[in-house]
């Protein structure tokens, strides 16, 4: 003890304690230093980069958690390479068969579309590691199509339209696949009040005394009519014969009838290597979970097959409706694909039900189901040009994560799911893997990636690397840990009462000397105050928070920020005040999700290419833009041109998305077509273009308060009628000759004004040129007069004179 107290007061072991505090805040950013491993174990569940030293003369006194470390800092430091414990996620391949090319034929039984088809993991907490999965839709892939129709009163001219569809459907979809089976099956309601007509005079005759139509069948459940199969006249037979019921409120029991032909496979006849098609035709809303409680039925349904000896839904008086979880559970056990053929003013609610039954689509029905062939051909198509994976029994310790790599080549994180595709395409998904913890030694788990409404499935095993090699040759009552301890992986694991590097202290000793190396620095508290200094080392108080850890007791596992009072949001690990979040979700307390699967609008783009996506949620960016995928903008500049390629490919079957699958996925706004287009509502964009034909075609475009984007458009583009050659000719001489008679007019308009003005000027310059001759100077008479005296006898002498 004396040698031991002269070695702690030696200088070098002071300025070792003084390098060993440097040295621990230098190293603040390493997260493997500055965590709480006091073994193997701990250090490899810190973060994956930490590595532990196993090396015996490895570190000196209190140097205990340095052995947990980056791999690179132990070997810098001395420890060997074999030494160190660093045990790395891994994926192994245990079965790999490879993509068939055909569904149908001698080799149908053993047809592969999904590889790998195991695979085996081991995993180190936060260590990820990936795999990759492809799926191919072969061709000529066998069909089984089980038609469910509602026979309700309402559904009494669908009957009549479908009375040869056998037929007809046989042929178009051995178009597709020359391996096609079909079966037929009905229903109404629970036959019991308040749901159908129970009094004694309707038992035989709902329909007695309604005038329309005075006969129907009684009521009922589900009805299972025809077995599955590939004589289509035995499907025309069993439709002939069939009547319609009534019922007395509008929803109908068809959610009920679902489950059963989901669930009966035997007396269905869904064959294991086929592709399930589940048709559901119906006219109106379906009763769901809980509205058989109107009923007096308390019992939830158990998800199993209740047919009787008559091929009838024996539980249909004895059980409530079931959910749409258990619905859509029962359809993906069982591979199957619902299609909704609905009418169109009910579009809207199974729409909603899509989104909540994986592996379901809707399609508008006509009010006389005359389209039905051309709805199921277009919806088998919609479904096979899509691959979506799903996960079955994923252990909640575990963290998936998706790219997809569809067609065109790129990865797509986050995705899924692949679309737009023709049969025969391959695609691949990189699923990567992260284990959150560890659970208990030897644990084993499983889980399974499955496309949906695929027979194929991909299985996955999981073991846990949570060990270490050196754990498995620890020494009892090693000499290294003074005879009072377990020597472990380098390191010392006391007996009760002892503790220290090398077991050397009892608990309670404490002295001057030794309160130095707890102090994280100069005027700080003993242990940060949350802990007491023994032997050398600060023992940390327990807390009813959580841990609290490291050299100087400054951590904890309690303090990080928290969402909705939740530690990390309930998305990460506190590591000594910081959030150290899982995969696939970032910020100070994890609550960002960067799963952008929910930000991808219908046409494949995030948030529409209107915004970002930002914690699983679009920030729309375009000034108009709303909607949960910023799908919604009729002030954008482009809204017209987006609306009008629907408006050509669904009026006209015509333009850049004329593809039928293409204008079907992203054409689902309501088109509404009228004579005359009215442009007063203020809420509506206008919208024109002008078609291949000079002729211009006018459209509104608007959002409803439900949600729904609502298109206005004119039945037929406005075209102008071509002019009459005669006419023309005769307008453009006779606009010729008026033009010129009206230019001669103003000419002789203007000539008799300047005239009139002119002869005005010289009848008033002539006015004034008027004198009185003797008044005018130059003006001499020619005749001159002179006043004088004459003798006129003179001039008669001589006259007479001369006479003589």
């Amino acid at each position: 003890t004396s040698k031991k107290s002269e070695l702690l007061n030696t200088p070098c072991y002071l300025l070792f304690i003084i390098l060993f505090i440097i040295g621990t805040f230098s190293s603040g950013l390493n997260v493997c230093m500055s965590g709480s491993a006091t073994s193997c174990e701990e250090c490899l569940l810190i973060h994956p980069s930490c590595a532990w030293c196993a090396q015996e003369e490895f570190g000196r006194v209190r140097t205990l958690m340095s052995r947990c470390d980056l791999s690179q800092n132990l070997q810098k430091r001395g420890c060997e390479a074999y030494n160190i414990e660093n045990p790395r996620s891994t994926t192994r391949v245990v079965k790999s068969e490879p993509l068939s090319s055909k569904g149908s034929g001698p080799t149908q039984y053993d047809v592969i579309q999904i590889m790998p088809q195991k695979i085996s993991l081991s995993l180190r907490p936060s260590d990820q590691t990936s795999f990759k999965v492809q799926v191919r839709q072969v061709e000529d892939y066998p069909v089984d199509l089980y038609y469910l129709m509602d026979l309700s009163l309402s559904m009494k001219d669908d009957l009549d339209s479908i009375r040869n569809l056998g037929t007809k459907l046989a042929d178009e979809m051995r178009k597709l696949t020359s391996n096609f089976r079909l079966g037929f099956g009905s229903f109404v309601d629970k036959n019991m009040s308040p749901f159908s007509y129970t009094a004694p005079k309707y038992q035989d005759n709902p329909c007695n005394g309604y005038k329309l139509f005075p006969n129907c069948v009684p009521s009922f459940g589900f009805r299972h009519l025809l077995s599955l199969t590939d004589k289509v006249d035995r499907f025309n037979e069993e439709v002939q014969k069939q009547m319609v019921s009534r019922n007395r409120d509008a929803p109908e029991g068809g959610f009920d009838a679902i489950l059963q032909a989901a669930v009966c496979k035997e007396r269905i006849g869904w064959r294991k290597e086929a592709f399930h098609l589940l048709v559901f035709a119906t006219d109106d809303v379906p009763h769901l979970a809980l509205d058989g409680k109107l009923g007096g039925l308390v019992q939830p349904h158990d998800g199993k097959c209740h047919m009787n000896e008559k091929n009838e839904y024996s539980g249909s008086t004895e059980m409530d409706y079931p959910s749409l979880a258990l619905l859509g559970e029962k359809l993906a056990e069982n591979n199957i694909y619902l299609i909704f053929a609905v009418t169109k003013r009910h579009y809207v609610i199974y729409k909603n039900f899509t989104t909540l039954i994986p592996g379901t689509t809707v399609e508008i029905l006509d009010a006389d189901s005359k389209n039905i062939i051309q709805l199921i051909v277009n919806a088998y198509n919609n479904i096979r040009s899509k691959v979506e994976l799903t996960v079955w029994d994923q252990p909640e310790d575990l963290s998936l994560t998706f790219t997809a790599t569809c067609q065109d080549g790129q990865p797509l994180p986050g995705l899924r799911k692949c679309a737009d595709l023709k049969i025969g395409d391959t695609v691949s998904f990189n699923v990567s893997v992260e284990a959150r913890g560890c659970p208990p030694p030897g644990t084993r788990q499983s889980f399974t990636v499955k496309p949906v409404g695929f027979k194929d499935r991909l299985e996955v095993s999981v073991d846990y690397r949570c060990d270490c090699g050196c754990t498995h040759r620890a020494r009892a009552n090693s000499s290294r840990c003074s005879s009072r301890g377990q020597y472990v992986c380098g390191t010392c694991r006391c007996d009760t009462g002892h503790l220290g590097a090398r077991c050397e202290c009892h608990e309670g000793e404490a002295g001057a000397v030794y309160q130095g190396a707890c102090r994280e620095a100069e005027g700080k508290q003993i242990c940060s105050g949350r802990g007491e200094c023994s032997c050398n080392q600060c023992l940390c108080y327990e807390s009813e928070f959580g841990k609290i850890y490291g050299t100087f007791c400054e951590c904890d596992d309690f303090s990080c920020a928290r969402h909705k009072g939740v530690l990390c949001s309930g998305h990460g690990e506190c590591h000594c005040g910081e959030c150290k979040c899982h995969a696939g979700y970032i910020g100070d307390n994890c609550n960002c999700s960067t799963e952008t699967l929910s930000c991808v609008s219908d046409d494949g783009q995030i948030c529409s290419g209107r915004g970002n996506c930002a914690c699983g949620r679009c920030q729309c960016t375009e000034p108009g833009a709303f909607g949960d995928t910023c799908e919604k903008c009729p002030t954008c500049p482009d809204a017209c041109g987006t609306k009008r390629e629907c408006i050509e490919c669904r009026l006209f079957n015509s333009g850049r998305l004329a593809d039928n699958q293409t204008c079907q996925r992203l054409c689902k706004d309501e088109i509404i077509t009228v004579e005359t287009l009215k442009t007063e509502d203020p809420n509506a964009v206008l919208c024109l273009y002008k078609t291949e034909n000079e002729c211009v075609m006018k459209f509104t475009y608007s959002e409803h308060a439900s949600g729904m984007s609502v298109l206005t458009a004119l039945k037929e583009p406005e075209c102008g009628a071509a002019p009459d050659a005669m006419t023309v000719l005769l307008a453009v001489v006779g606009s010729i000759l008026l033009v010129g008679i009206v230019l001669l007019a103003i000419w002789k308009l203007v000539i008799t004004v300047h005239d009139r003005r002119e002869f005005a000027r010289f009848q008033s310059a002539r006015s004034r040129a008027r004198y009185e001759m003797a008044c005018n100077p130059l003006y001499k008479q020619p005749i001159t007069s002179h006043p004088v005296e004459t003798d006129f006898s003179m001039y008669s002498k001589s006259y007479n004179g001369a006479t003589h």
